[in-house]
């Protein structure tokens, strides 16, 4: 594509094909990274997106995600930057604040230009023994914004997001404080992360009931073993032109293909910490099927599932997480995979969700408009 215009999205759900809409690139330069308009704002940014998960990580679950520390992060979020790649997303309680802490201190070491970069990051978790360290309260969202500006050394965060639904908070208090946060100046734009479809839509009509900054984003978990995104969740985010961040794109690294097969790895991540969850009866025949594509495209396994991704029309942005920068250079090679329409379909075939009601009801009742020419 050699232009910035909008390309109309594929809004079927189940779709396997399909440009993201929104995307611009240099005709001249083939390899380089397209970027892609979040949601409905004016804010650009990379298909792939630097997750920072790995950094700082010392004991429990950070220390089995990742433990890299000063060097190994400022390398990393060099080769990012070099790659093309514009968007890096944190969050306060990753390493109990390190993440933060090391990404800050990297954009500084690499002299890194404030507009150079999108810097997303999340509030929600527990950050202490209180009651109101936590959620997605006034006080805590007003707290912990303070506290990821002081680590990140920023004095704004890009993309400012809820990483969870709170369910004892109302989402009027939630929105009026992420409302407040941009009128300060300290946000630019706000979204949320593992939210369900009617809580996000919810959370759309009391902002725009009482003229509140828009949401533009939502970060969520879709893999080719994991497409219960397609049921709800995508379907309103297209309705509403909300942008979609794909965290775990490989499924916590099931989709590298080291779990399956005679070459499965014994010694990895997911012996030590089984997550996202998988249907590994699905999930062998998704691999085997990629293991075929792949061995068609003469590249990995890992790349068809990020490139699968990227030739979703409603993903925004796939976010890649990595120890070493040979994992980092492996996921930036996704972006030249080409699936095939025949690929996509088998693709399509093999990870295919189980029809639900009312989904096959509403596709049923639809066929009385199939011969009208869509507008």
């Amino acid at each position: 594509m050699s232009s910035s215009s909008p390309v109309t999205p594929n809004t079927s759900p189940n779709a396997s094909a399909g440009t993201p809409p929104n995307i611009t690139h240099s005709a001249t330069a083939p390899g380089t990274m397209r970027m892609r308009q979040l949601g409905h704002s004016g804010l650009f940014v990379s298909e792939l997106c630097l997750g920072t998960m790995t950094f700082g990580g010392s004991d429990g679950i950070w220390g089995m995600i990742g433990q890299l520390q000063q060097q190994q992060v400022d390398e990393l979020v060099a080769a990012a930057l070099a790659a093309g790649i514009n968007f890096i997303d944190t969050a306060n309680m990753y390493g109990g604040g390190a993440s933060e802490r090391l990404l800050g201190q990297a954009l500084k070491n690499l002299d890194v230009k404030r507009d150079e970069v999108v810097i997303a990051t999340k509030v929600l978790g527990p950050m202490a023994a209180s009651p109101n360290t936590r959620g997605a309260s006034r006080g805590h969202i007003m707290s912990q914004c303070q506290a990821s500006l002081q680590r990140l050394q920023l004095d704004h965060i890009d993309l400012y997001q809820i990483h969870g639904f709170d369910k004892a908070t109302p989402i009027r208090e939630t929105l009026e404080a992420l409302n407040t946060l941009v009128q300060q100046g300290l946000v630019n734009y706000i979204g949320l992360s593992n939210w369900a479809a009617w809580q996000v839509v919810k959370a759309v009509g009391i902002a725009e009931a009482r003229q509140l900054c828009p949401i533009i984003s939502l970060q969520a978990h879709y893999t080719l073993v994991s497409r219960d995104l397609e049921r709800e969740v995508i379907p309103m985010l297209q309705s509403e032109q909300i942008g979609l961040m794909v965290w775990s794109p490989l499924a916590g690294g099931y989709l590298s293909g080291k779990y399956e097969g005679p070459e499965a790895s014994a010694d990895s991540r997911r012996t030590k910490l089984d997550f996202p969850p998988v249907n590994r009866e699905r999930g062998s025949e998704v691999i085997a099927v990629m293991a075929g594509i792949a061995a068609e495209q003469q590249t990995s396994i890992a790349r068809i599932a990020l490139a699968w991704l990227l030739h979703q029309s409603a993903v925004t942005s796939v976010i890649v997480g990595a120890k070493r920068i040979d994992q980092l250079t492996d996921n930036i090679a996704a972006t030249q995979v080409h699936l095939t329409t025949d690929q996509l379909a088998l693709l399509d075939a093999v990870s295919r969700l189980p029809e639900e009601y009312p989904g096959w009801m509403l596709e049923r009742q639809q066929e009385y408009r199939a011969h009208m020419a869509s507008n």
